[in-house]
Parts: structure tokens; C-alpha cells; sequence
């Protein structure tokens, strides 16, 4: 198999991601990781090159939500206050290669438990009014996945969302809204913490088709969350992927 075909097997994959997990308000930064270490050497590059992804999808994703009118700001501030500065200093930390993949191994199997117990809990259909006392919670859950989402080099939304959901923190869609503009500052936080760190590192030949397909991607899956299919067999089935992609990290680095 030459590179070319790699190349084009892995922009296909992308794309299936990106639609899926913008279906459900997220980035889809956890599954780049696992693919792009499976194409690419550079440790580097495979933190960088996903967390860019990540940040595509979720703009686009963003600006869908925000426009539908699902996005709601008094809810989003407390969680961003402290998970930002907490994502930018996290990605400026440096990791061996080692324990970065165990600490992404848990990350995602935790993320995956969560995302399976949901599936079985039926979903929130009506809206909730925002509890002033949940506030301190709110920036504590904010800064855990901020740091987390920095460490690792996804946005976060993948730990948050389940968390919310179980807690029946808001409506669905709302929640979905949350989680990509949470996904969106953290994954802006964590380039910037690469940055100041030394860590930023890509390869543009590999970076632009995978920006194209996961952008088409992006835009398709957050109009199938809109308008078409309910998200919580997409979440079910992310959950039991993502739970065995922690795993088998887990397993193989530890």
C-alpha cells in the first residue's frame, strides 16, 4: 500500500468522524488522535494536527448551532472562565510520548463509560432553568475538562457532554450547542499553550486534505443533528468506540 492510498484512506476516515461526532456536538479530536498515530510518526504532529481538526468542526458546527438559536451564553460562561487559561496552561506541559497516550487511554475510556451509561438513560426533552447554586460546580466541571482537554489535545466536549447529560444539566440540543463552543475555546487555548510551549509542529501535506474533509464532514453531520436523526444511538455506538480505543492505549503504553 503506497502512501498516496494512506493518505486517502485516512481523509476518508476524517470525514466519517467529523460527520458522526458533529452530529452529537463534538470534534471528533479523540478518534484524529487514534487514527493519525496509526499514519503519522511525529508525536507532535498527530497532537497538533488533531486539535486543528477539532477546531474546524466545531466552528462550523458553532455557527449552525448559535444560528438555530440553541446556544445559550449565560449557561456556556461559567464553564469557559476557568477551563480556558486551565487548557492553555495544560498544552504547554511537555509529555513523553508514553504517558501522553495513557493519559489520553484513560481520558477516552472514561469519556466512552460515560457516553454508554447515557445511551440507556432516556434523553432531556424539556428545557431547564438555569440554577444560580450549580455556578461553583460549573467552574469546577469547566477547569477539570480544560485542563484535560489541553493535556491531551482534544476540546473537551467529549467528557463534558456525557457529564451534562447524566446530570440533565439542559435539553439535548442545547447541551450539544454547549459542548461544540467548548470544544471550540479549549481547542483555541490548547494551540496556544503548543504554541508557547515549543510543541506546535505540522506537516501541511497531510494537514490541508484532512482540513477540507473534516470541515464537509462537520457541516453534513451538524445539519443531520438539526434537522434529521436523534443523536443517542450515534452516541451509543461513539461511546463503544471510543471506550475501546482508551482501552487498547491504555493497555499497549502502560
Amino acid at each position: 500500500m503506497n502512501v498516496d492510498l494512506n493518505l486517502l484512506l485516512l481523509v476518508l476516515s476524517f470525514f466519517v468522524v467529523a460527520t458522526l461526532y458533529s452530529s452529537v456536538g463534538f470534534g471528533g479530536g479523540s478518534s484524529y488522535l487514534a487514527l493519525l498515530a496509526l499514519f503519522l510518526p511525529n508525536f507532535l504532529e498527530i497532537k497538533s494536527t488533531a486539535l486543528l481538526c477539532n477546531l474546524v468542526v466545531v466552528s462550523g458546527s458553532t455557527y449552525l448551532f448559535v444560528k438555530e438559536g440553541h446556544f445559550d451564553l449565560r449557561k456556556f460562561l461559567p464553564l469557559a472562565l476557568c477551563s480556558v487559561p486551565m487548557a492553555f496552561l495544560s498544552a504547554t506541559l511537555a509529555l513523553s510520548q508514553g504517558v501522553f497516550f495513557v493519559c489520553l487511554g484513560s481520558v477516552l475510556a472514561l469519556s466512552g463509560g460515560l457516553l454508554v451509561v447515557q445511551y440507556f438513560i432516556q434523553p432531556v426533552t424539556q428545557k431547564f432553568t438555569y440554577a444560580q447554586h450549580s455556578r461553583f460546580f460549573n467552574l469546577l466541571l469547566g477547569a477539570g475538562a480544560g485542563f484535560v482537554s489541553g493535556l491531551v489535545g482534544i476540546g473537551g466536549g467529549i467528557l463534558l457532554s456525557p457529564v451534562l447529560h447524566l446530570l440533565r444539566w439542559a435539553d439535548a440540543r442545547t447541551i450539544a450547542a454547549l459542548a461544540s463552543f467548548f470544544i471550540l475555546v479549549n481547542s483555541v487555548a490548547g494551540l496556544l499553550g503548543q504554541v508557547a510551549g515549543g510543541h506546535f509542529q505540522v506537516n501541511e501535506n497531510v494537514l490541508l486534505p484532512l482540513l477540507l474533509a473534516v470541515f464537509l464532514g462537520g457541516q453534513l453531520g451538524t445539519r443531520i443533528s438539526l434537522h434529521k436523526l436523534h443523536p443517542q444511538a450515534v452516541k451509543g455506538l461513539t461511546g463503544i468506540f471510543v471506550l475501546y480505543i482508551g482501552l487498547k492505549l491504555v493497555f499497549s503504553y502502560s
